[in-house]
This record gives structure tokens, C-alpha cells and sequence, in this order.
């Protein structure tokens, strides 16, 4: 059991080493609050083996995008909010010493106003984690899962690295790293990913390419 715990632990910050190596970094073994924007995909799972003293609290449109009862019970809080609408009351101010959305902002028109909202329920010193679709990924070639920005038909906007910069530093929230986002380990082991993909799904996936095409773009910021 410890080996396997073990093993499933180093596939998930290989996976997503970016969200959350930075989090190692600061908190590693140390209790945190955390607040995860779109929770989906058994987040709350994965998060709480990779630490286990985080306070976990999601926020997500709906109960229903791939949880389970594991997922609830692993939360300290589950906000039901539609972020467009920017009601945001029921979440405390100042609470937060992390925030995570990645590839939420894609799917909202009006995304640099619900960062906004959000900046205040970070903690002085508290990091925001942002990520999603660059403008050169509506270049990239059409592939299921999504490759291409337009093959996700749910995608409304494009944002830039500059904006996003822009938006944190007029809030006091100060870009600590930010670029696109590349990960060598994937991109080492996509030729063994392929075959495993045709033999699960028939074809391959988009997301198995992300970091070699440099499909998005990521920012740390902290908050003054």
C-alpha cells in the first residue's frame, strides 16, 4: 500500500509538476488553506495525497463534473458558484493562502473580472496560481481532448501573458514566474504514451502534447 500511494504521488507531480511544485516549495509538510477553482476531475483527491495537512476547499458551476463521495468528504468546503455571476460572498476575505485556476479563465468572457473577485480572499503573502490556452494554440493541429484552442467548443476567450501580468500588478499581486508552460518529463515520455493511448482510446490525445507545442501559459503571482 505505502509503495503504491508512493508511486500514484510522484505520477501526479509529474503530471502537473508546475501546480504543484510551487506548493512544495512553500508548504511542503506545512498546513495551508487552499482554494480550488473548477474542483472537477477528483481534484480534491489528488491534492490531499500530495498533501495531506492541506485544507482543501473547491469551488466549482455543479456537483456533477467527475466527483465522487471520496471527493466531498476530502473538503472542508464545497462553494456551488457560477464564477461569471461574481457573487462571491459566501467565500471568506483574506482566508486563502492559495488559490489554484488552471484552464478555468478560457471557458469565461468576462475572466479578468473574477480574478479580481477572487484577489480578496487571498491572504498578505498568500499565491495565486493561474493557467490556460495560449494564442499560439490556436495554430496547434486539431486533436481529440483538445490541441487546438477551437476544438474545445466551450472556449470563449484568449487571454495573454501580458494582460494577465497587467491585471495581477494593478490588484497588488505580484508575478513571481510566468511563461509558457513546459514540463521535459512528459514531453520524454510521450513516444511511451502513444501506444498506450491507441490501445485505451484508439487514437491519441491532445493533452499528451501540450508541453511540446507549448499549448498554455502559466503565472505564479503573490499577493503584497
Amino acid at each position: 500500500m505505502i509503495k503504491t500511494n508512493l508511486l500514484k504521488r510522484n505520477l501526479l507531480f509529474i503530471s502537473n509538476p508546475l501546480r504543484f511544485s510551487f506548493i512544495n516549495k512553500k508548504f511542503r509538510n506545512k498546513p495551508f488553506r487552499l482554494l480550488d477553482i473548477g474542483a472537477g476531475n477528483h481534484s480534491p483527491q489528488k491534492i490531499k495525497m500530495l498533501f495531506p495537512n492541506c485544507e482543501y476547499h473547491g469551488l466549482d458551476k455543479t456537483k456533477d463534473y467527475n466527483y465522487d463521495k471520496e471527493d466531498f468528504l476530502l473538503m472542508k468546503e464545497f462553494y456551488e458558484l457560477d464564477l461569471v455571476e461574481l457573487n462571491f460572498d459566501i467565500i471568506p476575505d483574506d482566508f486563502f493562502d492559495v488559490i489554484v485556476m488552471s484552464h478555468i479563465i478560457e471557458h469565461l468572457i468576462n475572466g479578468e473580472l473574477v480574478i479580481e473577485y477572487l484577489i480578496p480572499k487571498l491572504k498578505k503573502g498568500g499565491l495565486f496560481y493561474l493557467e490556460y490556452p495560449c494564442f499560439r494554440s490556436t495554430m496547434l493541429p486539431s486533436m481529440p481532448g483538445c490541441l487546438n484552442f477551437f476544438d474545445d467548443p466551450t472556449h470563449v476567450r484568449i487571454y495573454s501573458l501580458r494582460e494577465i501580468y497587467n491585471l495581477f500588478l494593478s490588484k497588488g499581486i505580484f508575478p513571481i514566474k510566468g511563461g509558457t508552460r513546459r514540463n521535459f518529463i512528459r514531453i520524454f515520455l510521450i513516444p511511451f504514451l502513444i501506444p498506450l493511448r491507441i490501445i485505451k482510446h484508439g487514437h491519441l490525445l491532445g493533452p499528451d502534447f501540450w508541453d511540446l507545442f507549448g499549448f498554455a501559459e502559466y503565472v505564479i503571482a503573490q499577493k503584497r
